[in-house]
């Protein structure tokens, strides 16, 4: 089943979640290597492409796991967790809809 992750940052945590960015891009290949990530993305905290110093809000991403334990596991192990950068994470079931 599909799963959405959606994660909320703490308050200034754009240097945290920089240096943990490279062990979080990682873990999304593995998953779009294997053709389990539908996307993945951050949230920007104004309206820009690139945000700069403003940094981000938090995460989405929407993978494939056998279940929601399975989904939890791995939302838990993510690199962005350890650094201190998620403040909350949500997981809930997805059902693709559209496009068709």
């Amino acid at each position: 089943m599909w799963y959405a992750i959606i994660a909320k940052d703490h308050p200034d945590t754009l240097a945290r979640r920089q240096l943990a960015r490279p062990a979080h891009m990682a873990r999304l290949l593995e998953l779009q290597e294997a053709g389990r990530l539908f996307v993945a993305g951050a949230f920007p905290a104004i309206e820009s492409e690139d945000p700069g110093p403003a940094g981000f809000t938090g995460s989405m991403i929407l993978a494939q796991f056998p279940s929601m334990a399975e989904a939890r596991a791995w939302a838990d192990a993510d690199p962005y967790v350890a650094a201190g950068v998620y403040a909350d994470v949500q997981i809930k079931p997805f059902r693709k809809a559209l496009p068709a």
